[in-house]
């Protein structure tokens, strides 16, 4: 199976690679991080577990040439993978080409973590246009929905199956982030509590005892009151002055959100690593570092960032 690209002569690579079953996965990764090596390029790998260890098995001795990640970890939140995986890496290794294996859709995703997968996959071509990176990102083509394919033609460039490479003709990654912008309901009996400047620290102090009688605990507390924190103070600053929050429980994770009349222009905002010299504007980065899943809807009318955390 070849992996080569017909655009690497450009700055930014994103291919999509479909497989079907271990000897294809293989095939397709493999050579490709082969020739990052043998090129000097950086070179890391970001997939879920078992294949992290199939990958780390087939390169043998090379292995210890390569960055191992799971995402199943490190990208638990699909928010956090540009900032924290592939921007991380990337900036660790300025000089030359860097190569990158992300894989962050696999089988077991959940329904409500898929939307914030598909902006993820859209949104890496805007932050690391021009930039000398290659990024490939495969996709189970056995195990995953035709509409997670659909999906995956619609965030890459050029996609590659069956060994063979095509460019995209679906290619479109704005209409992939408008269209995963989706209203976020929350149940009719979903604990709330409107809040302005003066009010800040109630809303905190709320969110942390409404958390704490659905069972969050420790750290998870912790992460709650600093995202809680980072979020209403968002809303007073650069939202309106005002906001609401709600807080409740979805399963095995608890939910917050909190919602402001601001409009969410930048959509790598909270997914970039901010600049040393920086002051603000770190908020949403710490909601998607502490949190499980974040996600959000923006429209003229106002923002909701929901964030999730296991209890």
């Amino acid at each position: 199976m070849s992996t080569a690209t017909s655009s690497e002569h450009e700055p930014f690579v994103h291919p999509a690679l479909f497989y079907r079953g271990r000897e294809q996965y293989t095939a397709g990764t493999v050579p490709f991080l082969r020739a990052g090596l043998s090129a000097g390029e950086a070179v890391a790998v970001a997939v879920p577990g078992p294949n992290l260890e199939l990958i780390r098995a087939a390169m043998g001795a090379r292995a210890a040439e390569i960055e191992f990640l799971d995402m199943t970890r490190v990208g638990r939140n699909p928010g956090r993978i540009i900032s924290g995986v592939l921007r991380a890496f990337a900036d660790a290794h300025p000089a030359g080409r860097v190569r990158i294996i992300g894989e962050p859709i696999w089988a077991d995703r959940s329904a409500v973590e898929y939307p914030a997968c598909v902006q993820h996959e859209a949104l890496i071509n805007a932050a690391f246009q021009g930039r000398h990176v290659t990024i490939l990102c495969p996709y189970d083509a056995d195990a995953l929905a035709p509409e997670t394919l659909a999906d995956a033609h619609l965030t890459h460039p050029v996609v590659i199956d069956a060994g063979v490479e095509r460019i995209s003709e679906a290619y479109d990654p704005e209409r992939a982030v408008a269209h995963y912008d989706r209203p976020l309901a929350h149940p009719a009996g979903a604990a709330s509590l409107a809040f302005d400047a003066d009010a800040l620290p109630w809303a905190r102090s709320f969110a942390v005892q409404e958390a704490r009688q659905l069972g969050l605990t420790g750290d998870r507390l912790q992460d709650l009151t600093l995202a809680v924190a980072e979020l209403t103070t968002n809303s007073v600053v650069h939202g309106g002055g005002t906001g609401t929050v709600r807080v409740w429980a979805e399963g095995p994770q608890l939910v917050c959100e909190v919602h402001d009349r601001g409009r969410l222009t930048d959509p790598l905002a909270g997914r970039r690593p901010p600049a040393r010299d920086q002051l603000g504007g770190r908020g949403l980065l710490l909601v998607h570092y502490v949190a499980d899943l974040v996600r959000l809807h923006t429209t003229e009318a106002g923002t909701t960032v929901r964030f999730y955390l296991d209890l």
